[in-house]
């Protein structure tokens, strides 16, 4: 405490007070897309669209007594938010 004092009465800095500033900067830029994942995600959501299509087309021809979103609207909020997860990283 005693030391604090006299720093503090003589101005003086401590020893360690050039640790305290930045020495370096690194930037980083966003990753680049993989045109291999962003294919991969286009042809899932190919898929997403021919299932729901085939689970309309299901429902209706066997006159199931459940809503068809129930089935289509999870995936759907699955895949979007796979998608958003990958166009919004970094």
């Amino acid at each position: 405490m005693f030391s604090e004092l006299v720093r503090l009465v003589s101005r003086r800095p401590p020893g360690d007070y050039e640790r305290g500033f930045v020495r370096s900067v690194f930037v980083r830029r966003k990753s680049p897309r993989n045109p291999r994942v962003e294919r991969v995600i286009k042809a899932g959501w190919v898929i997403i669209l021919i299932k729901s299509v085939a689970v309309l087309w299901a429902f209706d021809r066997y006159h199931v007594q459940v809503n068809p979103l129930w089935v289509i609207a999870p995936t759907i909020v699955f895949a979007a938010l796979c998608t958003l997860v990958y166009l919004l990283r970094d």
